[in-house]
C-alpha cells in the first residue's frame, strides 16, 4: 500500500510503498478515506519536533483519520466490520501518551490500525474529509476553551493566528458565549474568514492602531483570555500586553523559544497568568461528534482542499507556506 513515511533521522519525506499492516489483539484495521494535514505534521518534518517514543527511525505520519473498519483483531467487541469511524490521535500505553503518527504508525495510508479504544463511531451524515480533522484541528482548541481556560460567557476573548486550529477556536467560542471575540492575524484573508466564521473584530497585529483597537474592542476592560495559535514569541507578547486584570495568556501554539514576560511586576501586580495547553481529552472528540450530530456546529468550510495521498509532499509544501490560505487540507488514498 502508499504510506507516507518520515526517516527523523535523516529527515526526509517520502509517500512509498509499504506492507498492509494487520490487525492485531484488540485493534482494527481501517480502510482510510481521509486524513488531516495539520502544521504538526509540518513542524515533524522540518525537525521541529521530534518523537519521544517511536521505535526505530521511521513513521507513518497523519494523526487526523476517518475511515471505514475492514478487519477486526481478536477480542475486539462493539465495532463491526463496514462501519464509519474516526480514530483519537493518540492513546496512553503503560502510563505514556502516544501520538498518533508520531510515536507510532499514522494515516497517511491506505489502511491504518488503531486500538479499539481510540476508535470513535461516526454518524453517517459527517462526511470523512470533515470528520477526520475533528481529532486536533477542532478537538484540541475546543479543549483549551473548556478545559484549560474554561472560559465564562460575555467576558473577551483574543484569538492570535487564525489558522487551521484558531479558526474552529473562532465558532468554538461563539458557541460558550464569549464576547466579544477578538480576531488577529496579519492576513488580510485571514481576518475576512475569521469575521465570517463569527468573529466580532478582526485585528491586523502590525498595525499601528492595534493597541487602541484593542482597547476600544475590550471598552477598556482588557482581554480575559488571549489563545496563542501561532506559537511566535511577538505574539505571546502582543497577547500577553493585551490582557486585562486576571487575564490568561493561553499557549496552544508549538514553539521552541524561550518565553518572556516583559514587565513580571505588572504582570504580577494584575494577577495574570500563562497557561500551556496541547492536545484533548477522548471524551472532547466524542463530544465534538456529538455537537455536530445537533447541528451546534459544522466544518464543511474548514476543508480547503482535497488532494491525493500521493501528493502529501506538495500538501505539506502548501501548508507551511500558507498556500491558498488553507484550513485543512485533506489526503484521500
Amino acid at each position: 500500500m502508499l504510506a507516507g513515511r518520515l526517516d527523523v533521522g535523516t529527515a526526509t519525506f517520502a509517500v512509498e510503498d509499504v506492507p498492509e499492516p494487520e490487525a492485531g489483539p484488540g485493534q482494527v484495521r481501517i480502510a482510510v478515506a481521509a486524513a488531516g494535514v495539520c502544521l504538526s505534521d509540518v513542524h515533524l518534518i522540518e525537525g521541529m519536533l521530534k518523537p519521544q517514543y517511536l521505535r526505530g527511525d521511521t513513521v507513518t505520519l497523519g494523526h487526523e483519520v476517518a475511515g471505514v473498519i475492514d478487519q477486526l483483531g481478536d477480542g475486539v467487541e462493539g465495532l463491526r466490520l463496514g462501519q464509519r469511524v474516526l480514530l483519537q490521535a493518540g492513546e496512553e500505553r503503560g502510563g505514556t501518551v502516544l501520538t498518533r503518527g508520531v510515536d507510532y504508525d499514522g494515516g497517511w495510508a491506505e489502511y491504518a490500525v488503531a486500538s479499539a479504544g481510540t476508535v470513535v463511531p461516526l454518524p453517517d451524515s459527517l462526511p470523512f474529509e470533515q470528520a477526520c480533522f475533528i481529532p486536533d484541528a477542532v478537538s484540541t482548541p475546543w479543549a483549551a476553551i473548556t478545559s484549560t481556560a474554561r472560559i465564562q460567557p460575555g467576558k473577551p476573548a483574543g484569538i492570535w493566528g487564525v489558522g487551521g486550529l484558531g479558526a474552529h477556536a473562532v465558532q468554538l467560542l461563539r458557541l460558550v458565549g464569549a464576547a466579544p471575540i477578538i480576531a488577529v492575524d496579519p492576513l488580510e484573508a485571514a481576518r475576512a474568514r475569521a469575521l465570517e466564521f463569527g468573529a466580532d473584530v478582526a485585528l491586523d497585529p502590525n498595525d499601528a492602531g492595534f493597541t487602541a483597537a484593542m482597547r476600544a474592542a475590550t471598552r477598556g476592560r482588557g482581554l480575559a483570555t488571549a489563545f496563542d495559535f501561532a506559537g511566535v514569541p511577538a505574539v505571546r507578547e502582543q497577547a500577553a500586553g493585551s490582557l486585562g486584570a486576571g487575564g490568561k495568556m493561553v499557549l496552544v501554539g508549538l514553539a521552541d523559544q524561550p518565553l518572556n514576560v516583559s514587565n513580571g511586576t505588572l504582570f504580577s501586580y494584575l494577577r495574570q497568568q500563562i497557561l500551556g495547553h496541547y492536545g484533548s481529552a477522548p471524551a472532547d472528540v466524542a463530544d465534538l461528534v456529538s455537537l455536530y450530530e445537533l447541528g451546534r456546529i459544522e466544518f464543511s468550510r474548514s476543508v480547503s482542499r482535497i488532494m491525493p495521498l500521493a501528493d502529501a509532499a506538495e500538501a505539506v509544501r502548501m501548508l507551511s507556506e500558507k498556500d491558498g490560505n488553507p484550513i485543512r487540507i485533506v489526503l484521500k488514498p
